[in-house]
C-alpha cells in the first residue's frame, strides 16, 4: 500500500469502474514508481487495465534537442518495461489539458492518477484537466523522498525551516523498502489502439517533431533507468567517499552527475537515499550529499510549489526587492546581450568557461552555477533581465533544465532566496557576492578555464 501522506486528492468522486489511467509526466520509470504502484493497486482492485499515458506538448517553451533526444530514449526503455507488465505506454502528442480529458472519456476511465510536479505549467495543466473530467483524480508524490505537499503546507524562508521538519520525519519515510509493480492481469481493450481520436495522437519517431537547436553526441551520461542505476552504483563505489571534499572543485570529478536522471524521474531520489544510508562511505560524504539530495531539492519543490513567481523578480523575498530596486541605477561596468551571454563572449575567461561547459556537455558544475548567475545580475541593465537570460540559457542548456533546482538556484544567486542579506554593493545591493578572486582561492580556475577554453 502507498502512504496517504504521498496521496493529493483533486476531487473527492468515488472511483468508477473502468481501467485506470496513470498520466506519468515527471518521474518517467517504471522501477521504483510509487504513482505507478498506486494506479496499479487501484486497477487491481476493480480487476480493469492499467493504461500508462505520457503526453508530448508540441512547441513546449523553447524545447532543446538534447533534452528531448535524452527524454524519448528514457521513455521508450520505460515503454519496452511495461510491456513486459501487460501494460502500455501510450506517448500522445498534444496539450494535456485537452489529450487526457479525452482519452478519459475514450476508454470510459475510471481513476486518473498522475505524478506531482510543483511547476507552475503542469500545475495549470492539472486544473484545467480537473474541469473537464467527472471521475476521481489523484496525484502520488513519488519524486521526493518525503511528499511535498506534506512536508509543509506553506513557502519555507530557509533551508533551516524546512530541515527541521525532514529530520522529524524521514526516518518514517524510509523505514521501508519501495514497492514495485507486478505483471498486470488485466489485458487492455484492443480497441482503444484502433481509435482513430488516440490512433493519430500517438508519437511517431519517424515524424518532424518541433524542437530546436541540434542534439550534440553527448557521451558522458546514457538515458534510461538501467543507465541510471549503474551509475547511482559507479558513483556509490567510486565517487561517494570523497564527495564532501571534493563536490566544490569544478576540476575534480565530484559530484554523483545524478541529476539528469533525477530531474527526468529515470530514477528515484528515494532510491538513492536508500542506497546512500545502506554505504559504508564517510558519514561526513554521506551527510553532505543527503542534505543536497532531500533538504535542497525538496526545498527548491516547495518554492516552486508554494510561489508561482518562483522565475521572475516577483518571487524574490520582500528584502531582496527592496535593496535590488535602491540599486537599479547603479552604472554596470560591463554590459551584454543575449548573444555573447550565450556563445560565451564576456570579458571573464571563467565565466565563459562555465557557459562552455554547459553547452559541450549539457551540464555546468554546481558550484559555477552560482558564480555564472550572480554575474548575470551583474552585467545586465535590471534584475527582471537577469532572470530571463539565466532562466533562459538554463533552460534550453541544461540536460536537468526546466527544473523547480534550476529556478530556485537562480533565484537564490540573483534574487536572495532561502538567503540573508549581507554586506552592500554597487548593483548586487545586499544579495550574496561572488566574484572571481573567491573561485581562485577555492579551486584552480585555471586549470578550468584551460579545461573549457
Amino acid at each position: 500500500m502507498i502512504d496517504q501522506e504521498r496521496i493529493y486528492r483533486y476531487n473527492s468522486i468515488p472511483q468508477g469502474n473502468g481501467p485506470v489511467i496513470c498520466w506519468m509526466q515527471r518521474d518517467q520509470r517504471v522501477r521504483d514508481n510509487r504513482a505507478l504502484v498506486y494506479a496499479q493497486e487501484k486497477a487491481l482492485e476493480i480487476k480493469q487495465p492499467l493504461v500508462v499515458v505520457f503526453c508530448l506538448l508540441p512547441g513546449f517553451p523553447d524545447a532543446a534537442a538534447l533534452q528531448f533526444q535524452f527524454m524519448m530514449k528514457g521513455l521508450n526503455e520505460a515503454a519496452l518495461s511495461l510491456k513486459e507488465k501487460n501494460i502500455s505506454l501510450l506517448i500522445l502528442k498534444g496539450d494535456p489539458s485537452m489529450v487526457i480529458p479525452e482519452l478519459v472519456r475514450n476508454i470510459d476511465c475510471g481513476l486518473l492518477v498522475s505524478d506531482f510536479n510543483p511547476l507552475r505549467m503542469i500545475q495549470g495543466c492539472k486544473d484545467s484537466v480537473l474541469k473537464k473530467i467527472t471521475i476521481p483524480f489523484h496525484e502520488v508524490d513519488a519524486h521526493n523522498v518525503i511528499p511535498a505537499r506534506f512536508i509543509s503546507q506553506k513557502a519555507e524562508f530557509s533551508a533551516f525551516t524546512l530541515r527541521r521538519k525532514i529530520e522529524k520525519a524521514l526516518d518514517d519515510f524510509l523505514k521501508n523498502e519501495i514497492p514495485q509493480i507486478t505483471r498486470h492481469p488485466f489485458e487492455q481493450a484492443k480497441v482503444w489502439l484502433h481509435d482513430e481520436s488516440i490512433r493519430h495522437k500517438l508519437y511517431s519517431p519517424e515524424k518532424e517533431w518541433p524542437v530546436t537547436g541540434s542534439a550534440q553526441d553527448i557521451s558522458w551520461i546514457k538515458p534510461g533507468e538501467r543507465s541510471a542505476l549503474e551509475a547511482l552504483q559507479r558513483f556509490l563505489v567510486q565517487g561517494l567517499d570523497l564527495y564532501y571534499i571534493l563536490r566544490n572543485d569544478p576540476n575534480a570529478k565530484g559530484q554523483s552527475e545524478l541529476s539528469p536522471y533525477l530531474h527526468f524521474g529515470q530514477l528515484s531520489a528515494e532510491r538513492i537515499a536508500l542506497e546512500i544510508r545502506k554505504s559504508q562511505a564517510r558519514p561526513e560524504s554521506r551527510k553532505a550529499f543527503l542534505e543536497e539530495l532531500i533538504v535542497r531539492s525538496e526545498l527548491a519543490d516547495n518554492f516552486c510549489l508554494y510561489n508561482p513567481s518562483y522565475d521572475s523578480f516577483e518571487g524574490f523575498p520582500a528584502w531582496a526587492k527592496t535593496t535590488l530596486n535602491i540599486h537599479r541605477g547603479d552604472p554596470r561596468t560591463y554590459k551584454y546581450d543575449m548573444p555573447a551571454f550565450e556563445e560565451g563572449k564576456t570579458h571573464d575567461p571563467l565565466w565563459n568557461a562555465a557557459q562552455r561547459e554547459m553547452l559541450a556537455r549539457g551540464k555546468m558544475h554546481g558550484f559555477m552555477r552560482m558564480y555564472w548567475a550572480k554575474k548575470i545580475l551583474e552585467w545586465t541593465g535590471s534584475p527582471e533581465e537577469a532572470m530571463a537570460v539565466a532562466v533562459h540559457l538554463n533552460d534550453t542548456g541544461e540536460l536537468d533544465g526546466w527544473d523547480p533546482n534550476g529556478y530556485a538556484g537562480i533565484a537564490w544567486s540573483i534574487g536572495g532566496v532561502h538567503d540573508r542579506p549581507w554586506g552592500e554593493r554597487p548593483v548586487f545591493g545586499k544579495i550574496r557576492f561572488m566574484n572571481f578572486q573567491g573561485c581562485k582561492r577555492k579551486f584552480d580556475t585555471g586549470k578550468y578555464i584551460k579545461a573549457w577554453s
